[in-house]
């Protein structure tokens, strides 16, 4: 026995001498060039596999991947993920693919992955590649993205591709960076994504608020955050300014009757906590004063999908941004789920204000980015 303990204690000792030989004296090659050693090659990439096999969220916490999801999640590709993995029907450059570990294309990258791990990936990232997480630490949002590449690894053509992700045509008018925002808000503010806000109702102080607070990090969305530091700083102010003016969609949201009235009594008072102001003392509607500013954003004929997703973003302490959010967070703490689909349904249902100063003009501030 302590012949066999000698041995290994021996064994130790020299593993961890070549280990420090290796670590001191620069012994293993660090060269792209030359690549990983076969073995390591090898260890790397099964750890990947087993890792994201294993801490994958459960087939059961899959949400319905729709096409509006995936097609929120395909222009975010084509913006931030392209340039690494291709898209169908091209390649990555010279330079992506003399990376080490080179990144896949695309559909070999998603070929032997089901939904929960792609999210996975996508969200957390992979260390020791240019993976990077996702850039804001909410959880949603990676399933567009999931939704996505599935539709990739069914066969989608580079022709459905375009289509998703092809730029609307930019009006001469329009400020830098107005083709980014416009693929996915729409040129004239209303997307036909439900997932996505109506740009259209929101007066120019707001929208510049909202990107400050994505540019600098109060504000999380992995889309934003992108679209936030991507366009010249000195472009936002003029774009929310420009998506400000575009004229208002005088019609609300098609809802039902009985949950908006359910939503009704909850916003005009009834709310949770006695020491939180209505819903409609800083939301709107400008129905009895169209020239009254709004303290927060104006929800009046918003998508109530995208509504939804905010509020639970509040109640679940994973929304920030704006002079109230203290507030908010607060007004929507203990809201249930029922509660958040009739707000919701109340206010996309209202009809929008279109005339007023208040949406048209009000002081807007120099963003900066980090």
């Amino acid at each position: 026995m302590n012949r066999v303990l000698a041995t290994l204690a021996v064994l130790a000792a020299l593993g961890t001498a070549a280990a420090a030989a290796t670590i001191g004296f620069g012994l293993y090659n660090v060269s792209a060039r030359q690549g990983h050693l076969a073995p390591v090659a090898w260890a790397l990439h099964t750890t990947f596999r087993h890792s994201a096999k294993l801490r994958a969220p459960p087939q059961s916490a899959v949400p319905p991947l729709t096409d509006d999801m995936a097609a929120l999640g395909a222009r975010h590709y084509d913006r931030a993920c392209r340039t690494c993995h291709g898209t169908p029907g091209t390649a990555a450059s010279a330079t992506i693919r003399a990376m080490v570990p080179p990144p896949p294309p695309i559909l070999q990258a998603v070929a032997d992955h089901p939904p929960n791990q792609l999210y996975w990936i996508v969200h957390e990232g992979i260390k020791m590649t240019a993976m990077p997480p996702w850039p804001a630490p909410r959880k949603d949002e990676a399933w567009s993205i999931a939704a996505f590449l599935t539709r990739l690894r069914d066969g989608m053509t580079p022709q459905e591709y375009t289509a998703l992700t092809a730029p609307p045509e930019t009006p001469p008018d329009a400020p830098r960076g107005f083709a980014y925002c416009a693929g996915c808000h729409g040129a004239n503010g209303r997307s036909e994504n439900p997932l996505i806000p109506r740009l259209d109702l929101q007066d120019a102080a707001y929208l510049t608020r909202s990107l400050q607070a994505y540019a600098d990090g109060q504000r999380q969305s992995g889309f934003m955050a992108e679209a936030a530091t991507s366009i010249p700083a000195t472009s936002l102010a003029d774009l929310a300014a420009y998506f400000a003016s575009l004229p208002t969609a005088d019609t609300g949201q098609s809802v039902d009757p009985g949950l908006a009235a359910k939503g009704a009594a909850l916003a005009q008072g009834q709310t949770a906590s006695p020491d939180v102001p209505a819903c409609v003392a800083c939301h709107g509607p400008r129905q009895t004063d169209a020239n009254r500013r709004l303290i927060g954003p104006d929800l009046a004929g918003q998508y109530p999908a995208y509504l939804e997703a905010q509020l639970r973003l509040w109640r679940d302490g994973n929304r920030g941004g704006g002079p109230k959010s203290n507030l908010m967070a607060k007004a929507a703490r203990s809201l249930t789920d029922d509660q958040i689909e009739a707000l919701a349904a109340w206010f996309a249902g209202l009809q929008p204000s279109t005339t007023g100063p208040a949406k048209r003009t009000g002081p807007t501030a120099t963003i900066t980015t980090p």
